[in-house]
């Protein structure tokens, strides 16, 4: 059951609305809605005459997101769709010109929560991960029916898992004997796996599961071309923010944007991203690997940022 009251806590929300520099008469698209907790602060920025396009690929989220910014002053419109359509999107909504784009690339918590999702081995659930109920491929899928070594380079390349190779064995292993159907079987299978060898504080089938994820979403793809779509879709003074929790994530973003400068096509307003303050991680400890990076492109003169650096 969908919970109203999970996933309203939406990270860096004040150091992300005052990078985006939001005007009241602005367009602003929220690549990644949610729950809606960013878009909310966008919008309550953006008067009568400001518009606030809304995109996620999971339609429950949306459906929650449309409800909740319903009293926003400004003209709000919502697409059930992946954010490397961003074009496409905002030649449907009619938008000519934007002046920015927030893309928060985290989960939300309900989607951690809920086990339809298949997302967390907290609770036992069916091996899905997929966002978007429309995908065909399932995290079941992959781990079913990949190669050995398709399976560690997943691994490896989406979440630097150390120990991809022995992982990806026992997988093979555990599926000649039966389908690996559920969250906890693959949990276990890797705990297994690693037993003895991992000491690292967190459970040792975070990674994979994160790995997964990205694998059955497409995830970094999908950001390459969010990235590359930015670029064709520059304005004088538009300012992207990109909000990354994963070390490969973020390092797409942080070349895009130095070569980005390097091409004279604006400015970096990050010189180091930002990151959650301790009293954030406190109170939101998902919070604790985020990260911040934004840009400016160029407005016919230096763009200056006023962000915390």
């Amino acid at each position: 059951m969908d919970n109203p009251d999970h996933g309203h806590q939406p990270v860096l929300l004040t150091e992300t609305v005052t990078l985006l520099n939001i005007e009241e008469s602005s367009t602003v698209v929220d690549c990644t809605t949610g729950r809606g907790g960013h878009a909310q602060a966008i919008g309550q920025k953006l008067g009568p005459s400001g518009n606030l396009i809304c995109i996620d690929t999971d339609d429950r989220n949306l459906h929650y997101a449309k409800s909740r910014l319903a009293d926003l002053p400004c003209k709000r419109r919502f697409f059930h769709a992946n954010f490397s359509q961003i074009q496409e999107i905002l030649r449907t909504a009619g938008i000519a010109r934007v002046d920015a784009i927030l893309a928060d690339l985290g989960v939300s918590t309900n989607q951690l929560i809920t086990g339809d999702y298949g997302l967390s081995f907290s609770n036992e659930s069916p091996l899905d991960m997929r966002l978007d109920q429309r995908s065909h491929s399932t995290a079941a899928h992959l781990v079913n029916r990949l190669a050995e070594h398709d399976l560690a380079d997943i691994l490896f390349r989406n979440a630097d898992e150390r120990y991809s190779r022995r992982i990806a064995r026992a997988i093979v292993e555990a599926r000649k004997r039966k389908p690996i159907e559920t969250t906890g079987e693959l949990a276990q299978i890797v705990r297994s796996a690693v037993k003895g060898a991992s000491r690292d504080a967190i459970d040792s089938a975070t990674r994979t599961f994160q790995a997964l994820r990205m694998e059955v979403n497409q995830e970094l793809p999908a950001l390459s071309a969010l990235l590359s779509s930015v670029v064709a879709l520059q304005q004088p003074g538009m300012r992207l923010g990109v909000i990354s929790f994963h070390s490969g994530e973020d390092r797409i973003v942080k070349q895009a944007m130095r070569q980005w400068q390097a091409d004279d096509l604006g400015v970096v307003l990050t010189k180091k991203p930002i990151a959650p303050t301790d009293a954030e991680i406190y109170a939101n400890p998902r919070s604790r690997s985020a990260k911040l990076r934004g840009f400016e492109f160029r407005a016919g003169g230096d763009a200056t940022s006023a962000v915390r650096q």
